[in-house]
């Protein structure tokens, strides 16, 4: 059996002791999986991605990490803060939280500098991810002036040159055009598999299939569904009633119809 990466039991999260963001959550995520985590706005997906970055930490119930409880006291030891960090990396629905550099090289190398590598590599190894991430073109460029997509990348890049096993992607297809989306989509296929563990927050339901095998549906902060991304997708009714499709209906001469009004499948070229 593969190893557990988190282990989260009957969380509880609440912002400002008021809006209850997860109620009493449970879910395992094993090494190597694909996984989405669907939701309509506010059903608490981000806030999970936060958890589990060990930005945000439950009000009850407990998060295991790799075997370790992931909690606000552990990440104060810099030794299991500093392997987490090395392990785990969140890429934030809006890129530009991420992005303060003054060049896309400069953003991306700032997670090797911090480490102290030695220069030559951290040329090579900038150079190498601008490469797997087509910007090798924008290498000078302010991150600041980049489009959506192109920021998106630069996001990417500044986490994936640590080599992470765990890459969380929020909302990733969010605000990008249909070319950005399908550069990103292909991108998260081709880097996840064997002991590279991607969980993905979103809402759109025609990326699924390509980056999931297994889906946890959310609505008001719990997990309402789970699955593969053919069983969810073929509930119409789990769909509806969690807001990640709606009934559109229509007038047919005196008769009035209903269908689920969503699409699927991006196209995309290899």
């Amino acid at each position: 059996m593969a190893e557990i990466v988190f282990d989260v039991q009957n969380v509880v999260y609440r912002y400002n002791a008021e809006v209850t963001a997860l109620n009493g959550l449970s879910l395992q995520i094993a090494r190597g999986e694909r996984v989405a985590i669907l939701g309509a706005n506010g059903s608490g997906k981000s806030t999970l991605l936060r958890l589990l970055d060990g930005l945000y930490f439950p009000d009850s119930g407990s998060i295991t990490a790799f075997g370790a409880p992931l909690t606000e006291q552990q990440l104060q030891d810099d030794a299991f803060a500093f392997a987490f960090r090395r392990r785990v990396a969140l890429v934030f629905q809006n890129p530009d939280v991420q992005l303060f550099s003054p060049t896309v090289f400069d953003e991306v190398a700032f997670g090797p500098l911090q480490l102290r590598w030695p220069k030559d590599q951290i040329r090579s190894k900038v150079a190498e991810t601008l490469d797997l991430l087509e910007i090798t073109h924008l290498k000078d460029r302010s991150p600041h002036r980049l489009s959506g997509g192109e920021k998106k990348r630069v996001a990417l890049a500044s986490v994936l040159i640590l080599d992470p096993e765990v890459l969380l992607m929020d909302e990733p297809t969010a605000a990008l055009d249909p070319k950005s989306q399908s550069m990103v989509v292909d991108f998260l296929i081709g880097w996840s598999g064997g002991a590279k563990t991607v969980i993905t927050a979103t809402h759109d339901l025609d990326i699924v299939g390509e980056i999931a095998d297994r889906c946890y549906v959310f609505q008001s902060g719990a997990a309402v569904g789970a699955g593969t991304p053919e069983q969810i997708l073929d509930d119409q009714p789990l769909l509806e009633r969690s807001n990640l499709i709606h009934a559109h209906r229509h007038l047919h001469g005196d008769e009035i119809h209903a269908h689920p009004h969503f699409h699927l499948g991006h196209e995309h070229t290899h």
